[in-house]
């Protein structure tokens, strides 16, 4: 599928313009769906709002009759029932629709790329041809913003931003609360994008810069731990808690752990409805199998079929100087 980043812009000899349009138009949207693989389940409900210069104007929604079974873990979360949809259009008579209203437009969701594959792959299906929309991610926008936030889901979104809600998951309840959102994030972001593309000329600079806060970082947890060692033969020596004049206590607890042979226990474990908190599965291990060569395809369905949710994430990485190359 084409990858378009958050704001297509021209650079010509150093200078960055917007693409013209004469109006900035923006489709905001969500959809809900039978599960969450979009290469097997599909759309049940669809939802947009067209955005002009950040104001709401046309919107679209629709339940979808999937043609298929909804997954319980699915309905769990938006209540749409398979006899809900039931008499709703099927994905072949609402594709159309669905494309006519976007058009050409930049989509704008959080956490993007779940609702665009899942059209993607309609449009596909239905039309032969992939959609080329730009897309526009209000999680990583609002994450750039506010990475300090605990949460930066839907739902935070909307509380930062005085946005009331009464209704979750369903596709027109959460397409309105992101729509009276996303202008006031956009503008932030915007603000915050800017001062980056300034910094850009800079980048050799703040590269040595950064290198240099991580360093000092190390430097005081090293210091932090080293304090620590002290309180911790403070309180083996006998010494009480100890209350900072800010309020929080200094304490000491000592506590013994076991390792243990999970296939010894795993049976224990599932049979008492614990196993799923007692391990923490490896995503990463699952994707790599799936993709590998040494297991069956009836096996990679069966872990395939275990999605529960699709992200992107988009990371640097800074590899360590090897020493032998500086003294060459």
């Amino acid at each position: 599928m084409p990858v378009k980043n958050l704001y297509d812009i021209i650079i010509t000899e150093g200078e960055i313009e917007s693409v013209p349009r004469k109006k900035c138009i923006e489709i905001v949207l969500d959809v809900e769906t039978t599960g969450l693989d979009y290469t097997k389940e599909r759309m049940v409900e669809f939802a947009a709002i067209r955005l002009e210069n950040g104001k709401m104007k046309d919107r679209f929604e629709t339940l979808i009759n999937p043609q298929q079974h909804i997954r319980k873990s699915s309905i769990a979360v938006h209540g749409i029932t398979e006899d809900m949809v039931k008499d709703a259009p099927s994905e072949k008579e609402v594709m159309p629709l669905i494309l006519d209203f976007i058009e050409d437009y930049p989509i704008v969701a959080h956490n993007v790329i779940f609702d665009y594959s899942f059209i993607n792959e309609a449009s596909l299906r239905q039309t032969g041809n992939p959609i080329t929309n730009a897309r526009i991610d209000s999680q990583m926008m609002f994450k750039e913003i506010y990475p300090d936030l605990e949460s930066c889901g839907l739902e935070s979104l909307m509380n930062k931003f005085n946005v009331e809600f009464s209704t979750r998951h369903r596709a027109m309840a959460d397409t309105e609360g992101l729509a009276k959102a996303y202008p006031e994030l956009k503008k932030l972001y915007e603000k915050k994008y800017a001062w980056q593309i300034q910094q850009l000329e800079n980048i050799d600079y703040l590269f040595e810069r950064y290198i240099r806060i991580q360093q000092a970082v190390q430097v005081m947890q090293s210091e932090m731990q080293d304090l620590k060692s002290v309180f911790r033969l403070y309180f083996e020596k006998g010494g009480e808690p100890i209350r900072a004049a800010s309020g929080e206590v200094l304490s000491y607890q000592s506590k013994q752990a076991y390792a243990y042979d999970f296939m010894e226990i795993k049976d224990v474990l599932d049979e008492i409805g614990a196993l799923p908190k007692a391990v923490k599965l490896n995503n990463n291990f699952i994707d790599r199998l799936i993709l590998s060569a040494s297991i069956s395809k009836e096996v990679k369905e069966k872990l395939s079929d275990a999605r529960q949710q699709l992200s992107e994430t988009r990371n640097i990485h800074i590899a360590k100087a090897d020493k032998r190359l500086e003294h060459v």
